[in-house]
Protein backbone atom coordinates (compact mmCIF):
# COMPACT_ATOMS: atom_id res chain seq x y z
CA UNK A 1 0.00 0.00 0.00
CA UNK A 2 2.84 2.39 0.83
CA UNK A 3 4.19 2.16 -2.73
CA UNK A 4 1.23 4.26 -3.84
CA UNK A 5 2.67 7.11 -1.81
CA UNK A 6 6.32 6.74 -2.81
CA UNK A 7 6.55 10.38 -3.90
CA UNK A 8 5.38 11.94 -0.61
CA UNK A 9 5.95 9.45 2.23
CA UNK A 10 8.65 9.67 4.95
CA UNK A 11 11.60 7.30 4.87
CA UNK A 12 11.24 3.74 6.19
CA UNK A 13 13.59 1.93 8.55
CA UNK A 14 15.23 0.00 5.72
CA UNK A 15 16.26 3.27 4.04
CA UNK A 16 17.76 4.99 7.06
CA UNK A 17 21.37 3.78 6.97
CA UNK A 18 21.97 4.72 3.33
CA UNK A 19 20.38 8.16 3.73
CA UNK A 20 22.35 8.95 6.90
CA UNK A 21 25.60 7.83 5.28
CA UNK A 22 24.96 10.23 2.42
CA UNK A 23 24.13 13.09 4.80
CA UNK A 24 27.46 13.28 6.57
CA UNK A 25 29.11 13.68 3.17
CA UNK A 26 27.09 16.86 2.44
CA UNK A 27 29.42 19.84 2.89
CA UNK A 28 26.66 22.43 3.20
CA UNK A 29 25.02 20.49 6.03
CA UNK A 30 28.32 19.99 7.87
CA UNK A 31 29.10 23.69 7.39
CA UNK A 32 25.79 24.71 8.98
CA UNK A 33 26.24 22.32 11.91
CA UNK A 34 29.80 23.57 12.49
CA UNK A 35 28.59 27.17 12.68
CA UNK A 36 25.93 26.14 15.19
CA UNK A 37 27.96 23.78 17.40
CA UNK A 38 31.30 25.61 17.40
CA UNK A 39 30.59 29.28 16.54
CA UNK A 40 33.82 30.69 18.02
CA UNK A 41 36.02 27.93 16.64
CA UNK A 42 34.37 28.28 13.24
CA UNK A 43 35.30 31.96 13.07
CA UNK A 44 38.98 31.24 13.67
CA UNK A 45 39.35 27.76 12.16
CA UNK A 46 36.40 26.70 9.96
CA UNK A 47 38.28 23.68 8.59
CA UNK A 48 38.90 22.30 12.08
CA UNK A 49 35.29 22.99 13.14
CA UNK A 50 33.96 21.19 10.06
CA UNK A 51 36.30 18.23 10.64
CA UNK A 52 35.13 17.87 14.24
CA UNK A 53 31.47 17.94 13.20
CA UNK A 54 31.97 15.49 10.35
CA UNK A 55 33.78 13.06 12.65
CA UNK A 56 31.04 13.41 15.27
CA UNK A 57 28.24 12.84 12.75
CA UNK A 58 30.06 9.89 11.19
CA UNK A 59 30.49 8.27 14.61
CA UNK A 60 26.88 8.99 15.59
CA UNK A 61 25.65 7.55 12.30
CA UNK A 62 26.97 4.10 13.21
CA UNK A 63 24.30 3.79 15.90
CA UNK A 64 21.45 4.99 13.66
CA UNK A 65 19.54 2.08 12.13
CA UNK A 66 15.87 3.08 12.37
CA UNK A 67 13.53 6.06 12.36
CA UNK A 68 13.15 5.58 16.10
CA UNK A 69 16.90 6.09 16.50
CA UNK A 70 16.55 9.37 14.62
CA UNK A 71 13.65 10.41 16.84
CA UNK A 72 15.69 9.77 19.99
CA UNK A 73 18.47 12.03 18.70
CA UNK A 74 15.98 14.74 17.68
CA UNK A 75 14.39 14.54 21.13
CA UNK A 76 17.75 14.90 22.87
CA UNK A 77 18.73 17.90 20.75
CA UNK A 78 15.33 19.57 21.22
CA UNK A 79 15.62 19.13 24.99
CA UNK A 80 18.95 21.00 24.91
CA UNK A 81 17.54 23.76 22.69
CA UNK A 82 14.44 24.26 24.86
CA UNK A 83 16.57 24.41 28.00
CA UNK A 84 18.36 27.42 26.50
CA UNK A 85 15.51 29.16 24.69
CA UNK A 86 12.25 28.45 26.54
CA UNK A 87 10.83 29.13 29.99
CA UNK A 88 8.09 26.91 31.38
CA UNK A 89 6.47 24.47 28.96
CA UNK A 90 2.94 23.60 30.03
CA UNK A 91 0.16 21.55 28.49
CA UNK A 92 -3.55 20.95 28.84
CA UNK A 93 -5.71 18.15 27.45
CA UNK A 94 -2.84 15.76 26.78
CA UNK A 95 -3.99 13.34 29.47
CA UNK A 96 -7.31 12.84 27.67
CA UNK A 97 -5.69 11.27 24.60
CA UNK A 98 -5.76 7.50 24.25
CA UNK A 99 -2.47 5.72 23.64
CA UNK A 100 -4.42 3.16 21.63
CA UNK A 101 -5.75 5.63 19.05
CA UNK A 102 -4.23 7.56 16.18
CA UNK A 103 -5.14 11.21 15.72
CA UNK A 104 -5.03 13.95 13.14
CA UNK A 105 -3.75 16.97 15.04
CA UNK A 106 -4.70 20.26 13.36
CA UNK A 107 -2.83 23.15 14.92
CA UNK A 108 -2.40 26.88 14.71
CA UNK A 109 0.86 27.65 12.97
CA UNK A 110 3.33 30.21 14.30
CA UNK A 111 6.75 28.59 13.84
CA UNK A 112 7.84 26.49 10.86
CA UNK A 113 9.64 23.74 12.76
CA UNK A 114 8.91 24.28 16.46
CA UNK A 115 5.13 23.76 16.24
CA UNK A 116 5.17 20.12 15.08
CA UNK A 117 8.43 19.42 16.96
CA UNK A 118 6.83 20.42 20.25
CA UNK A 119 3.74 18.33 19.58
CA UNK A 120 5.87 15.23 18.91
CA UNK A 121 8.14 16.03 21.85
CA UNK A 122 5.25 16.24 24.32
CA UNK A 123 3.55 13.15 22.94
CA UNK A 124 6.79 11.18 23.22
CA UNK A 125 7.32 12.34 26.82
CA UNK A 126 3.79 11.16 27.63
CA UNK A 127 4.52 7.73 26.08
CA UNK A 128 2.43 8.33 22.95
CA UNK A 129 3.71 7.68 19.44
CA UNK A 130 5.19 10.72 17.73
CA UNK A 131 3.46 12.29 14.73
CA UNK A 132 4.09 12.31 11.02
CA UNK A 133 4.45 15.91 9.91
CA UNK A 134 2.99 17.58 6.83
CA UNK A 135 5.61 19.82 5.24
CA UNK A 136 5.34 21.97 2.13
CA UNK A 137 7.62 21.23 -0.79
CA UNK A 138 8.64 24.91 -0.73
CA UNK A 139 10.82 24.04 2.27
CA UNK A 140 12.56 21.16 0.52
CA UNK A 141 14.54 22.86 -2.22
CA UNK A 142 17.75 21.14 -1.20
CA UNK A 143 18.09 17.37 -1.10
CA UNK A 144 19.80 17.19 2.27
CA UNK A 145 16.97 19.24 3.86
CA UNK A 146 14.43 16.90 2.29
CA UNK A 147 16.36 13.90 3.61
CA UNK A 148 16.51 15.32 7.14
CA UNK A 149 12.79 16.04 7.16
CA UNK A 150 11.80 12.65 5.76
CA UNK A 151 14.03 10.91 8.32
CA UNK A 152 12.05 12.75 10.99
CA UNK A 153 8.68 11.41 9.81
CA UNK A 154 7.75 14.28 7.48
CA UNK A 155 5.62 13.75 4.38
CA UNK A 156 5.41 16.15 1.48
CA UNK A 157 2.59 18.54 0.61
CA UNK A 158 2.97 19.60 -3.02
CA UNK A 159 2.11 23.29 -2.99
CA UNK A 160 3.78 24.38 -6.20
CA UNK A 161 1.37 22.65 -8.61
CA UNK A 162 -1.59 24.21 -10.42
CA UNK A 163 -4.76 23.10 -12.17
CA UNK A 164 -5.53 19.38 -12.55
CA UNK A 165 -2.09 18.40 -11.24
CA UNK A 166 -2.82 20.21 -7.97
CA UNK A 167 -6.22 18.52 -7.64
CA UNK A 168 -4.63 15.12 -8.20
CA UNK A 169 -1.94 15.91 -5.61
CA UNK A 170 -4.57 16.96 -3.06
CA UNK A 171 -6.52 13.71 -3.56
CA UNK A 172 -3.26 11.81 -3.23
CA UNK A 173 -2.41 13.66 -0.01
CA UNK A 174 -5.89 13.06 1.38
CA UNK A 175 -5.69 9.33 0.68
CA UNK A 176 -2.31 9.22 2.39
CA UNK A 177 -3.65 10.91 5.54
CA UNK A 178 -6.66 8.59 5.74
CA UNK A 179 -4.43 5.56 5.13
CA UNK A 180 -1.96 6.50 7.86
CA UNK A 181 -4.66 7.27 10.44
CA UNK A 182 -6.34 3.93 9.73
CA UNK A 183 -2.93 2.24 10.03
CA UNK A 184 -2.49 3.58 13.57
CA UNK A 185 -0.18 6.53 12.83
CA UNK A 186 -0.91 10.03 14.12
CA UNK A 187 -0.36 13.10 11.94
CA UNK A 188 0.15 16.84 12.44
CA UNK A 189 -0.96 19.41 9.87
CA UNK A 190 -1.27 23.19 10.10
CA UNK A 191 -4.73 24.74 10.01
CA UNK A 192 -3.74 26.84 6.99
CA UNK A 193 -1.04 27.07 4.36
CA UNK A 194 1.80 29.04 5.89
CA UNK A 195 2.21 30.62 9.30
CA UNK A 196 -0.26 33.02 10.91
CA UNK A 197 2.21 35.89 10.70
CA UNK A 198 -0.40 38.43 11.84
CA UNK A 199 -1.38 36.41 14.93
CA UNK A 200 -4.86 35.61 13.59
CA UNK A 201 -5.49 31.87 13.79
CA UNK A 202 -8.06 30.42 11.40
CA UNK A 203 -8.60 27.14 9.62
CA UNK A 204 -8.82 27.30 5.85
CA UNK A 205 -11.95 25.49 4.62
CA UNK A 206 -9.73 24.19 1.80
CA UNK A 207 -7.97 22.00 4.39
CA UNK A 208 -11.30 20.43 5.34
CA UNK A 209 -12.20 19.92 1.68
CA UNK A 210 -8.83 18.27 1.06
CA UNK A 211 -9.45 15.81 3.90
CA UNK A 212 -12.71 14.84 2.19
CA UNK A 213 -11.20 14.20 -1.24
CA UNK A 214 -9.52 10.90 -0.37
CA UNK A 215 -12.17 9.44 1.93
CA UNK A 216 -13.81 6.22 0.80
CA UNK A 217 -15.65 3.31 2.35
CA UNK A 218 -16.92 0.33 0.35
CA UNK A 219 -15.55 2.07 -2.76
CA UNK A 220 -17.88 5.02 -2.22
CA UNK A 221 -16.88 8.52 -1.22
CA UNK A 222 -17.86 9.24 2.37
CA UNK A 223 -20.03 12.13 3.45
CA UNK A 224 -17.94 15.09 4.61
CA UNK A 225 -19.00 14.69 8.22
CA UNK A 226 -18.21 10.96 8.21
CA UNK A 227 -14.79 11.61 6.68
CA UNK A 228 -13.96 14.21 9.33
CA UNK A 229 -15.23 12.06 12.19
CA UNK A 230 -13.17 9.08 11.00
CA UNK A 231 -9.91 11.01 11.34
CA UNK A 232 -10.07 11.63 15.11
CA UNK A 233 -9.24 15.32 14.67
CA UNK A 234 -7.75 17.05 17.72
CA UNK A 235 -7.32 20.85 17.45
CA UNK A 236 -4.05 22.09 18.95
CA UNK A 237 -3.41 25.62 20.17
CA UNK A 238 0.22 26.64 20.71
CA UNK A 239 1.02 29.85 22.57
CA UNK A 240 4.55 31.26 22.65
CA UNK A 241 5.17 34.09 25.08
CA UNK A 242 7.60 35.54 22.55
CA UNK A 243 7.84 34.94 18.82
CA UNK A 244 11.53 34.78 17.81
CA UNK A 245 10.55 35.74 14.25
CA UNK A 246 8.23 38.62 15.18
CA UNK A 247 10.40 41.41 13.72
CA UNK A 248 10.93 39.44 10.48
CA UNK A 249 7.18 38.85 10.15
CA UNK A 250 6.37 42.50 10.88
CA UNK A 251 8.81 43.71 8.23
CA UNK A 252 7.41 41.29 5.64
CA UNK A 253 3.79 42.24 6.37
CA UNK A 254 4.63 45.96 6.27
CA UNK A 255 6.29 45.67 2.88
CA UNK A 256 3.44 43.62 1.41
CA UNK A 257 0.73 45.92 2.77
CA UNK A 258 2.52 48.98 1.42
CA UNK A 259 3.09 47.45 -2.02
CA UNK A 260 6.84 47.39 -1.53
CA UNK A 261 8.86 44.69 -3.24
CA UNK A 262 9.32 41.78 -0.86
CA UNK A 263 11.80 39.23 -2.11
CA UNK A 264 11.64 35.77 -0.60
CA UNK A 265 14.65 33.72 -1.64
CA UNK A 266 15.51 30.10 -0.85
CA UNK A 267 17.31 31.14 2.35
CA UNK A 268 14.35 33.04 3.86
CA UNK A 269 12.58 29.97 5.26
CA UNK A 270 15.86 28.49 6.48
CA UNK A 271 16.59 31.72 8.34
CA UNK A 272 13.13 31.59 9.92
CA UNK A 273 13.65 27.96 10.98
CA UNK A 274 17.01 28.70 12.60
CA UNK A 275 15.71 31.88 14.27
CA UNK A 276 12.66 30.07 15.63
CA UNK A 277 14.74 27.21 16.98
CA UNK A 278 17.63 29.07 18.58
CA UNK A 279 16.15 32.31 19.93
CA UNK A 280 14.18 32.98 23.15
CA UNK A 281 10.52 31.96 23.16
CA UNK A 282 9.61 32.57 26.80
CA UNK A 283 6.93 30.39 28.32
CA UNK A 284 5.12 27.99 25.98
CA UNK A 285 1.69 26.43 26.39
CA UNK A 286 0.29 23.68 24.16
CA UNK A 287 -3.39 22.85 24.47
CA UNK A 288 -4.74 19.58 23.07
CA UNK A 289 -8.44 20.06 22.39
CA UNK A 290 -11.41 17.72 22.26
CA UNK A 291 -12.02 15.39 19.33
CA UNK A 292 -14.03 17.08 16.59
CA UNK A 293 -17.34 15.28 16.18
CA UNK A 294 -19.62 16.93 13.65
CA UNK A 295 -22.85 16.39 11.76
CA UNK A 296 -22.20 19.36 9.49
CA UNK A 297 -21.64 18.95 5.75
CA UNK A 298 -20.21 22.42 5.14
CA UNK A 299 -16.41 22.78 5.18
CA UNK A 300 -16.54 26.37 6.46
CA UNK A 301 -18.72 25.40 9.42
CA UNK A 302 -16.40 22.53 10.34
CA UNK A 303 -13.41 24.87 10.05
CA UNK A 304 -15.18 27.22 12.47
CA UNK A 305 -15.59 24.39 14.99
CA UNK A 306 -11.82 23.84 14.91
CA UNK A 307 -11.17 27.59 15.13
CA UNK A 308 -13.38 27.93 18.19
CA UNK A 309 -11.33 25.37 20.09
CA UNK A 310 -7.98 26.83 19.02
CA UNK A 311 -8.96 30.40 19.90
CA UNK A 312 -10.67 29.47 23.17
CA UNK A 313 -7.75 27.33 24.34
CA UNK A 314 -5.00 29.76 23.32
CA UNK A 315 -3.19 30.82 26.51
CA UNK A 316 -2.83 34.59 26.65
CA UNK A 317 0.48 35.80 28.08
CA UNK A 318 1.92 39.14 29.21
CA UNK A 319 3.05 40.37 25.74
CA UNK A 320 -0.49 39.80 24.42
CA UNK A 321 -1.96 42.07 27.09
CA UNK A 322 0.77 44.70 26.80
CA UNK A 323 0.39 44.86 23.02
CA UNK A 324 -3.40 45.07 23.29
CA UNK A 325 -3.10 47.91 25.81
CA UNK A 326 -0.71 49.86 23.58
CA UNK A 327 -2.81 49.23 20.47
CA UNK A 328 -5.98 50.33 22.31
CA UNK A 329 -4.31 53.65 23.16
CA UNK A 330 -4.18 54.49 19.44
CA UNK A 331 -7.36 52.69 18.34
CA UNK A 332 -10.11 52.18 20.93
CA UNK A 333 -12.31 50.41 18.36
CA UNK A 334 -10.39 47.14 18.80
CA UNK A 335 -12.44 46.27 21.92
CA UNK A 336 -12.90 47.17 25.59
CA UNK A 337 -10.20 48.63 27.79
CA UNK A 338 -7.77 46.09 29.18
CA UNK A 339 -9.00 46.67 32.74
CA UNK A 340 -12.59 46.00 31.63
CA UNK A 341 -11.82 42.53 30.32
CA UNK A 342 -13.33 39.72 32.40
CA UNK A 343 -10.11 37.72 32.33
CA UNK A 344 -7.36 37.68 34.90
CA UNK A 345 -4.55 40.01 33.86
CA UNK A 346 -1.20 40.13 35.60
CA UNK A 347 1.56 42.20 34.05
CA UNK A 348 4.84 42.64 35.89
CA UNK A 349 7.04 45.69 35.42
CA UNK A 350 9.75 43.34 34.17
CA UNK A 351 7.40 42.11 31.44
CA UNK A 352 6.61 45.67 30.38
CA UNK A 353 10.25 46.68 30.30
CA UNK A 354 11.24 43.60 28.27
CA UNK A 355 8.48 44.18 25.73
CA UNK A 356 9.24 47.90 25.42
CA UNK A 357 12.86 47.05 24.77
CA UNK A 358 11.85 44.45 22.17
CA UNK A 359 9.63 47.00 20.45
CA UNK A 360 12.36 49.66 20.41
CA UNK A 361 14.71 47.40 18.46
CA UNK A 362 12.56 47.28 15.32
CA UNK A 363 11.74 49.89 12.69
CA UNK A 364 9.16 52.35 14.02
CA UNK A 365 7.03 51.82 10.90
CA UNK A 366 6.81 48.10 11.67
CA UNK A 367 5.84 48.52 15.32
CA UNK A 368 2.04 48.76 14.87
CA UNK A 369 2.10 45.48 12.93
CA UNK A 370 4.13 43.77 15.64
CA UNK A 371 1.72 45.07 18.29
CA UNK A 372 -1.25 43.73 16.33
CA UNK A 373 0.51 40.39 15.97
CA UNK A 374 0.60 40.00 19.75
CA UNK A 375 -2.79 41.65 20.40
CA UNK A 376 -4.80 39.68 17.84
CA UNK A 377 -5.21 36.53 20.01
CA UNK A 378 -7.06 38.71 22.55
CA UNK A 379 -9.16 40.33 19.82
CA UNK A 380 -9.99 36.89 18.42
CA UNK A 381 -11.11 35.70 21.86
CA UNK A 382 -13.29 38.77 22.32
CA UNK A 383 -14.97 38.22 18.95
CA UNK A 384 -15.57 34.56 19.78
CA UNK A 385 -17.15 35.41 23.14
CA UNK A 386 -19.32 38.09 21.49
CA UNK A 387 -20.60 35.53 18.97
CA UNK A 388 -21.58 33.18 21.80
Amino acid sequence: MMDEFEDIRPYRDDEVEAVVKNLYQQDELILGMAKFRFPKLFESSPIIAKSLVRAFVKKKAKSIKTILDIQHIVGEELTKILAKTAGKITTSGLGQLSKEKSYLFIGNHRDISMDPALVSYLLHNANHNTVEIAIGDNLLKKQYISDLMKLNKSFIVKRSLIGREKLFALKHLSRYIHHRIKSGNSIWIAQKEGRAKDGIDFTEPAIIKMLHLGSHTDNKKMKLSDAINSLNIIPISISYELDPCDSMKAEELYMIRNNETYIKDEDTDQKSIVTGLLNPKGNIHISFGEKVVTMKEDASEIANEIDNQIIERYLLQAPNYIAYEKLYASDSSIGPKLEDLTIEVEIRKKDRDNFENRLSLINEKHQPILLAMYANPIISKLKLHTQK
